[in-house]
């Protein structure tokens, strides 16, 4: 396990081995676990948890709503008026369980729809420039253990979100791995499916090469063999370690559904099933001590485009899930859909700040004051935590 400032020291009171790879570690002083997984993209959340109730959905979108609760690979109900998306079948169960909480109408502090400059704001917190990402400010609020990084990613590489004055680590517990973004094969599936020159010969190609049949078939996968969530099993396995880090973060690339989005984005959304459900597994024995944040930088347009898909919108959705959490109900404002409800005439309206929401998590999850929270997300007294998010 890398720290990109070499600040990780291995201690003697855990080993764990993970494909190959070992690592000591010894736990930061607190027993919660937080984990952010950052939807690189931009993940059409109306298409995620689904306002199938809402009378102006269908005419905006006829193609890219799945069928109604009920009917034949129909959205997971959520009590009437909003669905889920039926790739996510193991977040569905978590939310029987009362462990899911969707949030429904947010975004970041940023109505840019760059996603090089969502993201960094996204990352940052703030609506300026700053060198340090929000995660790793929270890393820093907390107890300081010499013998542990507090936080760390799952990767090659250190996201701003996690840069700054803590010592945060950068590990690859699988580092013969291709080096190829998660979903790249299935997207130029996906893409090339419905041409009857390239579609076939893309895909026999790929299969006289020996690649998986889950790249081929969409949302069927073959195990957990597949890049995230081998990332997030390994992830799992050092969070729930008594004497283990407290913070990780993941990314998930493959949300940027411009063309034909209906294939693509339920592989996307089965492969980020496959890791929660390999993350709620592992950390079993921790899991009511731990509360999971998926977010994406921003969300898609309401209506289609004309290559069946959405370009790049504003309004999204957050999930947010673990055994800490207050879940089994859709938390919203609900703009609605109408023509005069939408975002400069095009975008679901965002009606929550994500800061809002990072603020009710991680606020009662450390135990960090209203004063630490306002380090960790400068300038932003106007949004207030939202409150009641976790049973803690």
């Amino acid at each position: 396990m890398q720290s990109p400032r070499r600040g990780f020291l291995l201690g003697s009171a855990a080993t764990l081995s993970l494909g190959g790879a070992s690592l000591q570690v010894r736990a930061a002083e607190t027993d919660n676990r937080f984990v952010l997984i950052f939807l690189r993209g931009a993940m059409d959340g109306l298409n995620v948890v689904v306002p199938y109730g809402d009378p102006n959905l269908r005419q905006w979108r006829p193609s890219l709503v799945p069928p109604d609760p009920g009917r034949a690979n129909g959205l997971a109900d959520l009590g009437g008026f909003w669905g889920l998306h039926p790739a996510l079948k193991a977040m569905h169960a978590l939310y029987s369980d009362n462990d899911l909480l969707p949030i429904q109408c947010v975004a970041g502090p940023d109505r840019s729809r760059s996603h090089f400059e969502a993201q960094d704001m996204m990352e940052i917190g703030a609506e300026k420039r700053m060198t340090s990402g929000w995660l790793n400010r929270i890393a820093a609020q907390l107890p300081a253990n010499p013998r542990c990084d507090t936080a760390f990613t799952v990767g090659t590489m250190s996201p701003l979100i996690l840069h700054g004055p803590a010592s945060a680590a950068t590990w690859d517990p699988f580092q013969s791995r291709p080096r190829v973004s998660g979903g790249f094969y299935e997207n130029i599936v996906a893409m090339h499916a419905t041409d009857p020159q390239t579609g076939a010969e893309i895909a026999n190609g790929l299969r006289e090469r020996r690649y998986l049949d889950n790249v081929l078939a969409g949302t069927s996968y073959n195990g957990i063999d597949n890049g995230f969530p081998r990332l997030a099993r390994a992830a799992a396995r050092l969070l729930a370690a008594p004497d283990g880090p407290r913070i990780a973060e993941l990314d998930l690339d493959g949300w940027d559904t411009h063309t034909v989005q209906t294939p693509t984005l339920a592989a996307s959304l089965h492969k980020l099933d496959q890791g929660i459900a390999v993350m709620r597994a592992d950390m079993a024995e921790v899991w009511g001590k731990t509360a999971i944040l998926v977010l994406t930088e921003f969300g898609r347009t309401v209506r289609v485009n004309g290559n069946a898909g959405t370009d790049h919108g504003t309004g999204t959705v957050a999930l947010l899930m673990g055994g800490a959490v207050a879940g089994g109900r859709v938390l919203v404002d609900w703009p609605g859909l109408g023509q005069r409800q939408l975002f400069e005439n095009r975008d679901l309206q965002p009606t929550l700040d994500i800061r809002a929401v990072a603020k009710g998590v991680l606020g009662p999850l450390f135990g960090i004051s209203a004063a630490g929270l306002a380090t960790v997300f400068p300038d932003s007294e106007s949004v207030a935590p939202k409150t009641g998010m976790l049973k803690i």
